[in-house]
């Protein structure tokens, strides 16, 4: 995929996130559904793409149906690992959103960064949108990273990056994040799935079928 088609798609991507992210009718926001009908490539199999798809729905689903209207929470997974971003009106909304994380079928593990506090404005996701593109687009412009390995996740100034990386590819993709030329960055959170070179050279020898396509 060349620079030219990656930051298209980018593009295309950060401007579809802003409209969700500014709906005031949606307040749980699904990681990857910004998607719609295409599954990225990367270095998840296509079941797994698709089987995080469907664990960010249901729970996005069942917090809709169990939390506050006041709550705005994002659901995000990789690799079975789900990640929850956003804000909630009390501790014990904090635990009943984990313990649903966590109840989800296949389901490996819940990083829960739930702030107790007021919803986020409209003004800090558009700019969390922005700051989502600029570290995205650095990626893609960095010659020693692929870019479509990470998922990059942004709530009030506060990064989050995901991903089956390499340790040298999670600390590059962390200097980007943090370097001086990404505006309103408050911290990194690195939430990885750390492999080894062996094991970054077997995925990349499977065939692409195996890997990641387009639905049809």
């Amino acid at each position: 995929m060349n620079l030219n088609l990656n930051r298209w798609m980018l593009s295309v991507l950060t401007a579809s996130a802003l409209m969700a992210s500014l709906s005031a009718c949606a307040p749980l926001v699904v990681g990857s559904a910004v998607m719609g009908g295409f599954v990225a490539i990367d270095r998840r199999t296509a079941g797994i793409q698709l089987e995080d798809e469907s664990i960010e729905l249901r729970t996005a689903q069942g917090l809709r149906q169990n939390l506050s209207e006041a709550s705005h929470v994002n659901v995000t997974s990789y690799n079975r690992m789900v990640l929850l971003t956003g804000e909630v009106s009390s501790a014990a909304e904090r635990e009943r959103a984990e313990r649903l994380a966590k109840s989800q079928e296949n389901v490996t593990s819940v990083v829960n960064d739930l702030a107790i506090e007021p919803a986020s404005s409209l003004t800090q996701r558009s700019k969390d949108i922005i700051t989502t593109g600029q570290i995205k687009a650095l990626m893609v412009d960095a010659k020693d990273l692929q870019a479509n390995a990470f998922k990059v996740i942004v709530e009030r100034g506060i990064v989050y990056l995901m991903g089956r990386v390499t340790s040298r590819e999670a600390q590059r993709a962390s200097e980007i994040a943090r370097s001086g030329s990404v505006s309103g960055v408050v911290k990194v959170v690195r939430v990885f799935d750390i492999i080894t070179d062996e094991e970054l050279k077997r995925i990349s020898a499977q065939p692409f079928s195996s890997q990641a396509q387009p639905k049809l």
